[in-house]
C-alpha cells in the first residue's frame, strides 16, 4: 500500500494516539502514521468484546466453586495457561493443576507470589477475586 493511502479513520481504540504503518513509496518501504481504520476498529472490538466473555465465564465458573481464583485472574490478564506460565516461571500442567480450587487453597507462598508478580496484583487480591 503506497504510503498516501493508507488510512486516517480516527480509530477510538487508538485512544487519540498514532500507530506506525509501513507502506511503500516510490517502490521503497517507509515508515508513516495512522490513526486507525473502520475495518481494523472493529476487529479490535469484536476481539475484545470475546476476551470480556472469556472474563465474565471465568468469573461465574469461580463463583460456582469450579475453578479456582487464579482462572479469573488468568483471564482478567488477558493471558492463557502457556503465557502465565511463562510469566510466573511455571509449566503449564502446574497452571493447569492450580485452577482447581482445592489445589490452589494448599499452594504454598512462594508459588502464590509468583502469580501475583505475573498478574500485577497484589496476594489478598490473588485470593479473593472479587
Amino acid at each position: 500500500m503506497d504510503i498516501h493511502d493508507i488510512p486516517q479513520d480516527d480509530s477510538p481504540s487508538y485512544h487519540g494516539h498514532q500507530k506506525i504503518i509501513y507502506g511503500t513509496h516510490q517502490g521503497r518501504y517507509q515508515a508513516a502514521t495512522s490513526t486507525g481504520w473502520q475495518d481494523e476498529a472493529y476487529a479490535t472490538g469484536q476481539a475484545v468484546a470475546e476476551l470480556e466473555a472469556q472474563t465474565q465465564a471465568a468469573k461465574q465458573a469461580v463463583q460456582r466453586g469450579e475453578r479456582s481464583a487464579l482462572y479469573y485472574h488468568m483471564y482478567r490478564s488477558r493471558h492463557d495457561e502457556a503465557s502465565l506460565a511463562q510469566a510466573a516461571g511455571l509449566w503449564r500442567w502446574q497452571v493447569r493443576r492450580h485452577m482447581q480450587p482445592a489445589v490452589f487453597q494448599r499452594l504454598p507462598e512462594k508459588n502464590l507470589a509468583k502469580y501475583a508478580h505475573a498478574l500485577g496484583i497484589g496476594l489478598n487480591e490473588l485470593r479473593q477475586p472479587f
